[in-house]
């Protein structure tokens, strides 16, 4: 079995969040979804658990975040080229999220923008040309972590 991420999501409305979620590309999993939850499918690997926020609560003792307050974690989610980083920052704006919240970012050899959905959580999509990225880091980082 390949080894998946599931990243669960507070939200406030889970029919609307469902919907914004299709419009951004996933696929509703049909078996793992009910009113308080829906499993929306990005790819083989990835799937984000849209929860209402009361059944979210049974899985942490901690409050939830407010998205649109503070910054809780930054999703950065891979896409195949410059225009499907754009469709889906487009997609998101057009299904209620909101579109670039901080500018874009071209390196050249990496693009990224961010959106945030309906509750506020940050998506960064990035497309990384990686053959321009090796040749511009052939021997690894400049520097080492702290």
């Amino acid at each position: 079995m390949p080894q998946m991420i599931f990243v669960n999501l507070p939200v406030k409305d889970v029919a609307k969040s469902t919907a914004f979620y299709e419009a951004i590309g996933c696929t509703k999993d049909l078996r793992f979804s009910n009113e308080a939850a829906s499993a929306m499918q990005l790819s083989d690997e990835i799937v984000f658990m849209i929860l209402s926020q009361d059944f979210f609560k049974t899985f942490t003792p901690k409050q939830i975040a407010d998205a649109h307050a503070t910054t809780e974690v930054l999703i950065a989610i891979s896409r195949d080229s410059r225009a499907a980083v754009d469709a889906i920052v487009e997609a998101a704006a057009a299904a209620g999220g909101k579109a670039d919240i901080r500018e874009k970012q071209d390196m050249g050899f990496m693009y990224g923008r961010s959106f945030e959905d309906p509750d506020g959580h940050i998506f960064e999509p990035m497309f990384m040309d990686m053959e321009a990225a090796m040749a511009a880091f052939p021997e690894g980082p400049a520097h080492e972590p702290a």
